[in-house]
């Protein structure tokens, strides 16, 4: 069952999902059809494992533009906007380990998270954590390795980072 909360991204984080959707709509999904009029003009397509093999990889096409579709239909646009120094969803913090290590991070829906770009989900343990603090708190995370300790530095209003 698909989730009704809203989905939060960024602008740039819509455009993306409206790119993908468009992909799967335009290029992928009707490559899969023709490859299935293809097998079935093939022969006997009732015992073709070709013909499985494309059908199973067209239901899985059809539930991510399904997926995306509802993404779209429920997203709720965040953007930068700290004038106060709290943690929001669509704002950056740099936060500081308790050994002196800076980090940053923009917090973004689960939708757009990718840790390896600094975009952690608002439901993620640390999103969780920073969200409503403001600069000079501290936060401690429960994450699965145990409780880890942070300070917030700063909070700004940077644009989303974008995948290269």
């Amino acid at each position: 069952m698909i989730s009704e909360k809203p989905i939060y991204v960024t602008p740039e984080g819509l455009a993306d999902l409206e790119t993908e959707l468009a992909h799967w709509h335009t290029t992928r999904r009707p490559n899969l059809i023709e490859q299935l009029q293809e097998a079935k003009r093939n022969g006997d397509w009732m015992d073709q494992t070709e013909y499985m093999l494309v059908e199973a990889e067209l239901a899985f096409v059809d539930g991510r533009i399904a997926e995306l579709q509802h993404m779209i239909d429920h997203a709720q646009l965040i953007g930068p906007g700290n004038e106060d120094n709290v943690v929001n969803i669509g704002e950056t913090a740099v936060i500081q380990t308790s050994e002196g290590e800076t980090e940053q991070y923009t917090i973004v829906g689960v939708a757009e998270a990718n840790p390896t770009l600094g975009l952690i989900s608002n439901e993620s343990p640390l999103g969780q954590a920073l969200l409503g603090h403001k600069v000079g708190d501290e936060v401690n995370v429960h994450a699965p390795i145990g409780d880890i300790h942070y300070r917030i530095v700063s909070v700004t209003a940077q644009p989303r980072p974008r995948a290269a």
